[in-house]
């Protein structure tokens, strides 16, 4: 698939997210990245697949993840109601709710979580860069610290990336696409 395919199909898909062996075939079909093509700051969108993950980060104001270098990255960063922009933990976070998106998407568990951002938050970097192969490709992955979580990445062009987060213990990924801020370069 070349780039101007996959981000018609990913515009045509837009907040609506297609079948997960939709989404696979699409990423499978992407060229892969470069971890020196990573740095920057990133919007992140969940395209949902019917993963148990699929809106809670959006309902929690997810926002994507800043590659500061190959050894600083942030693997979370969220919104305040001004709009800037912050890191958190992600092993602060209970994963453990998402099956339960219900749950986890109710307005008292969304209070809750803007409550709790403060203690969630970190200066830290939480995640690295590496070339890994997965799905038959080497691509720039990002490895996360203390979660057993990878997130891969396929080129769509050169500010947008499509990603799967594989976390050990779960049948599926986890699909979303990253998109370069503007005026955000790497560095």
């Amino acid at each position: 698939m070349d780039a101007a395919a996959a981000a018609a199909w990913l515009a045509a898909h837009r907040g609506r997210g297609a079948p997960l062996a939709e989404a696979l075939a699409c990423f499978d079909a992407l060229p892969a990245v470069a971890c020196d093509d990573m740095p920057g700051e990133w919007d992140g969108e969940e395209f949902p697949t019917g993963h148990p993950m699929d809106g809670l980060l959006r309902a929690h104001a997810w926002r994507g993840k800043t590659f500061v270098d190959a050894e600083r990255v942030h693997p979370l960063v969220f919104a305040r109601g001004d709009g800037t922009r912050f890191a958190v933990d992600p092993r602060r976070i209970p994963m453990g709710l998402a099956p339960h998106r219900w749950l986890a998407q109710s307005w008292p568990a969304r209070v809750a979580v803007r409550l709790l951002m403060p203690l969630l938050r970190t200066a830290a970097p939480r995640a690295r860069l590496r070339t890994v192969t997965w799905r038959g490709v080497a691509t720039a992955s990002m490895v996360y610290d203390h979660l057993p979580i990878i997130d891969s990445f396929r080129r769509v062009d050169a500010d947008t990336l499509l990603g799967l987060m594989d976390r050990r213990g779960e049948p599926a990924p986890f699909v979303f696409v990253l998109r370069r801020r503007a005026g955000a370069a790497g560095g």
